[in-house]
């Protein structure tokens, strides 16, 4: 697995995925904001396999 998220990209999937989760857990939102998990893990782990098949990345290039 190759990262394929870059460092703005990742830091936006983190922040979202964490909001969504403190929703769900405070009631302000329905159990569907557990989909937080989605980004908080594609955020940590900088692998997002939504981009793979289309050879997206927004990391920076290898040199």
């Amino acid at each position: 697995m190759q990262a394929n998220v870059g460092s703005i990209d990742r830091t936006i999937r983190i922040v979202v995925g964490l909001t969504l989760i403190a929703a769900t857990l405070m009631g302000a939102i329905g159990p569907w904001g557990w989909i937080g998990l989605v980004p908080l893990l594609t955020g940590v782990f900088r692998f997002c396999p939504a981009y793979w098949p289309f050879g997206v990345r927004t990391c920076a290039a290898k040199r």
